[in-house]
């Protein structure tokens, strides 16, 4: 199981935000590539990031904070917020991110996701951000219809490299990793999932990883990580890393 910290971009500082909600911020760092450098000297071999003005404009809004990140380290990088057309993940792919992040399109545009992954093989992922199981679009301030494992599913024959499921409830609140969702998420499918949202310390990543029995890839980890309740170390040795 990979442990993925995160970086979530908001005006260029690197923030957490409590529910998603972009009025309650905790800024954590003004040196986004200082940030990322620090968490590869701790071992990491993968980072998440977040566009968060991107996500709910539709178009890239840190830009600059990205480039400063893939100038700071060499660990593999995988970015979503705002990216919504081909344009954009050509340019995020050659700039040198390792995989892109598909939300919004993936609901609104579910054939620019297929064509990506034919023209991408291994370096497209989907995001499904989800309150109560329905899937919640545009920076996470559209919640609509779409149930995530139906979502999920219209990817299952795309190629797509993961699934990246949020529980938007959970996410920043220190609540724990919704296992029973993630979970079912991921037995209903056969793409790798990532479960995002709530991580708060060892004993929560101890449960999720016997809980998985081999069947999640990996894990988010943003809060935990920047207030201390989880110790890098301890994680990274604990998961083989």
């Amino acid at each position: 199981m990979i442990l993925f910290p995160a970086i979530d971009l908001k005006d260029g500082n690197v923030v957490r935000l409590l529910h998603g909600d972009m009025d309650k911020e905790t800024v954590f760092s003004n040196s986004p590539g200082d940030q990322a450098k620090s968490f590869e000297d701790l071992g990491f071999s993968w980072l998440h990031m977040v566009d968060l003005n991107g996500a709910i404009d539709g178009a890239p809004r840190n830009a600059e904070a990205v480039n400063a990140i893939l100038a700071s380290v060499s660990m593999k990088t995988q970015l979503g917020g705002g990216i919504r057309d081909r344009k954009m993940i050509d340019h995020w792919l050659s700039a040198g991110i390792d995989r892109v992040i598909l939300g919004t399109v993936a609901v609104k545009n579910p054939d620019l996701v297929k064509e990506a992954c034919r023209a991408y093989p291994g370096q497209i992922v989907v995001g499904i951000d989800a309150r109560e199981g329905r899937v919640a679009v545009e920076g996470w301030v559209e919640t609509g219809e779409t149930i995530a494992v139906d979502l999920a599913k219209q990817f299952e024959d795309a190629g797509v490299a993961a699934i990246i499921y949020t529980d938007i409830a959970r996410d920043g609140a220190m609540q724990g990793v919704n296992q029973t969702e993630t979970l079912a998420l991921a037995a209903a499918v056969n793409i790798p999932v990532v479960a995002s949202g709530g991580l708060n310390g060892m004993d929560d990543l101890k449960a999720l990883h016997a809980a998985s029995d081999g069947k999640l890839e990996g894990v988010i980890s943003g809060r935990a990580l920047y207030d201390g309740r989880l110790d890098p170390k301890e994680a990274l040795e604990f998961l083989g890393c």
